[in-house]
């Protein structure tokens, strides 16, 4: 294994110990007037391949905006160790009924109450390309996409910045 493939997995490894720690996040995207548009999403308690998933609604101002602007933010902390962490990437939405159905668990009934059925579901794809993080000291750290970003289309979390298989999907939140 090369220096950049273990940094790499050493990376993943360390992003998914922060997700499982916090449990929710804020997805921002930019609203199309211009303005930075938050809002809380759930983290799924699994491995990060780069790539997390949301669930949310096709007809959303989330996905709206994310259909004009795919740039987002997605920022979350680890409460305990005051972690803060940001994911810079790319979004977009992705209707996938085999793949909604794969990313289910039951607390997201509260927000789509056919489960994966819901008229209107859709799933959101994150796609990173950038992941840094802050301690309590304040000191930043480049988990991956720092000093070098991934070229368009391509992610921080491969070797080479080559393209992350979509795979088996790992996270997954909730909007609506």
């Amino acid at each position: 294994m090369t220096d950049e493939a273990t940094a790499v997995g050493a990376a993943r490894e360390r992003i998914t110990e922060l997700i499982r720690a916090a449990g929710s996040c804020t997805l921002t995207t930019i609203s199309l007037d211009g303005r930075l548009v938050g809002r809380p999403m759930l983290l799924q308690r699994a491995a990060f391949d780069g790539e997390l998933w949301f669930f949310g609604y096709a007809r959303s101002a989330t996905v709206r905006q994310l259909r004009v602007n795919p740039e987002v933010e997605v920022s979350f902390a680890d409460p305990e160790d005051q972690v803060l962490v940001s994911l810079s990437g790319t979004a977009r939405d992705d209707h996938d009924p085999t793949r909604a159905a794969r990313l289910w668990r039951p607390e997201l009934a509260t927000w789509f109450p056919d489960g994966p059925a819901t008229p209107g579901l859709t799933l959101i794809a994150v796609h990173v390309t950038a992941a840094r993080c802050w301690d309590r000291a304040g000191a930043r750290q480049d988990l991956l996409g720092g000093a070098r970003s991934a070229p368009p289309g391509a992610s921080a979390f491969a070797p080479g910045g080559a393209s992350v298989a979509a795979g088996a999907p790992r996270d997954h939140a909730t909007e609506r």
